[in-house]
């Protein structure tokens, strides 16, 4: 099972699609890691520098839609190659999702209510976020603030997760 915890990537922008997470000119490379680079390059949020916001960033947070547009794993496979195997966000294009899940990473929807809050307390500090799977909880830490989030996910998507993805899961079925 991959890692869900680490620092924080804040994206403050909705409908973020998949052209901005990797841009089509990209996919043509034979392997993830000729993708790892360009993640977000094309990314428009004023104060954003893909080259240095995104280092040792493992988890984004974003708002509403992320991962809209086309249908392609390279989307996801660009965040797992740089190492951002959570996002975090008030809701997913479906298939962006699903896909996620399928590569063993997860897409946590959260209340709008509950981002808007989370980036009202914690945006622009050093934020962490601190994962325990089995009890569907992380918590955030940033400056001296400290929030515990519970979240949900189908058990489909969650023996996903814990087997690292749908290859690794058929492989351990069929």
């Amino acid at each position: 099972m991959k890692n869900f915890s680490g620092n924080v990537l804040f994206l403050d922008r909705s409908d973020i699609n998949t052209d901005e997470i990797i841009p089509a000119k990209y996919l043509t490379e034979i392997s993830k890691l000729a993708l790892k680079p360009h993640l977000l390059e094309d990314l428009n949020i004023d104060g954003f520098d893909p080259v240095s916001d995104i280092t040792g960033k493992r988890i984004i947070i974003t708002r509403s839609n992320f991962g809209c547009g086309s249908s392609r794993e390279h989307a996801p496979w660009a965040l797992e190659v740089n190492r951002i195997h959570m996002v975090i966000a008030e809701s997913f294009a479906r298939i962006f999702r699903q896909n996620m899940f399928n590569c063993g990473m997860m897409a946590i929807e959260l209340p709008a209510e509950t981002i808007a809050r989370i980036f009202d307390e914690f945006c622009g500090k050093e934020t962490h976020v601190e994962m325990d799977f089995e009890k569907n909880v992380f918590s955030i830490t940033g400056g001296d603030h400290r929030l515990e989030v519970s979240f949900s996910m189908s058990d489909f998507d969650r023996v996903l997760v814990e087997s690292g993805g749908w290859v690794e899961y058929a492989d351990s079925k069929y």
